[in-house]
């Protein structure tokens, strides 16, 4: 709770009073979002999410049929991370053009055979990101790309209460023909806080630590998948 002070004087004091309103709690205000329209509100967001230069993306979503799960930090066209499909995790790292994977011998075993797993085995594997057998891979490591996919193709949106995610206070913009759930900070400024989905294509997916640094550096010594594919 702020206290009451004294009547301050001086040129100092424009400074001091200054600083003491941004120690009163300034950070608990709300944004403003909360009071304007669905559509205002995903603009608002998708805007701040386009021009954000790093994000960290989390969750689980279903496509096609088969759970997959992430753990992304993402800056740009590059990042690095984690994904799981049908329990089969596999580490990733993105860096400009290039994709590079690696897995369990597992999930070699899943994607090449027994042979090739055990040639595999705890070597990363380079491709590009934008066309050939790990393009779809690469997508998920372009953030304006996985930001965009996640918030367009939505119906007429509807605004729900004010609640918390993760910690933070959110509004909840729901679409009911789709059965999804955008949440939008209502402190600071208004980006995504998590998406959930419902039906077929069922999951949720969070986003925090926007604009933060990310530290990414490519695998040494990996192996071209393109010569593998090619036999040579």
């Amino acid at each position: 709770m702020c206290r009451r002070l004294l009547p301050l004087t001086g040129p100092l004091a424009p400074i001091l009073v200054a600083s003491m309103l941004l120690g009163c709690g300034s950070s608990s205000q709300g944004n403003g979002i909360a009071e304007k329209t669905p559509g205002e509100i995903l603009a608002s967001a998708k805007v701040l999410a386009d021009d954000a230069s790093s994000a960290h993306v989390f969750g689980s979503i279903t496509s096609a049929g088969s759970p997959i799960a992430l753990n992304l930090y993402l800056h740009a066209k590059k990042g690095r991370g984690e994904i799981s499909e049908n329990g089969l995790p596999f580490e990733l790292i993105r860096v400009a053009d290039d994709v590079y994977i690696k897995g369990s011998n597992a999930f070699y075993r899943h994607i090449a055979g027994p042979t090739a797993a055990q040639l595999l085995q705890g070597r990363w594997l380079k491709a590009s990101a934008t066309s050939g057998s790990l393009a779809s891979v690469g997508s998920l490591t372009d953030l304006r790309q996985l930001v965009d996919a996640t918030l367009t193709g939505h119906g007429a949106l509807v605004k729900g209460p004010t609640t918390t995610v993760a910690g933070r206070r959110v509004i909840a913009l729901t679409d009911p023909s789709e059965g999804g759930t955008l949440y939008v900070a209502t402190t600071g400024p208004p980006y995504p806080v998590e998406v959930t989905k419902g039906g077929a294509a069922a999951g949720q997916i969070l986003f925090d630590d926007w604009n933060d640094p990310v530290l990414v550096t490519p695998p040494a010594d990996a192996i071209d998948i393109t010569k593998l594919e090619s036999g040579g």
